[in-house]
């Protein structure tokens, strides 16, 4: 499940989605809380409740998972993640490339 007001579920476009699972390790959901209040959301939670998405709503885009987005993604379709991350790189460097002082000479 997509939680709603976030990153993930924006870039999925949807309130659930499947996704291929190959790790025996998770997040201990002792520390959800702690991670939360230290400004970790989280994002995507699996059946159970467990922690598969995470995120931090105050950076450009940080986003981590439990699942590897890139292993269902190609150029010809790629993962929402992967997409989302591509266009927030892009967004980001077109806002900078104005900005950015030229080099010291004989650098």
């Amino acid at each position: 499940m997509l939680l709603p007001r976030t990153r993930a579920r924006q870039l999925y476009g949807a309130e659930e989605t499947a996704e291929d699972y190959y790790c025996n390790y998770g997040v201990n959901p002792d520390y959800r809380l702690r991670l939360e209040a230290s400004g970790l959301r989280v994002s995507g939670v699996g059946g159970e409740g467990e922690i598969r998405i995470v995120e931090l709503p105050e950076h450009p885009f940080f986003m981590a998972t439990l699942f590897l987005p890139q292993a269902r993604s190609s150029a010809a379709s790629p993962h929402p993640l992967v997409a989302g991350f591509a266009a927030a790189v892009a967004t980001r460097s077109a806002a900078g490339a104005g900005s950015r002082a030229a080099p010291a000479a004989g650098r």
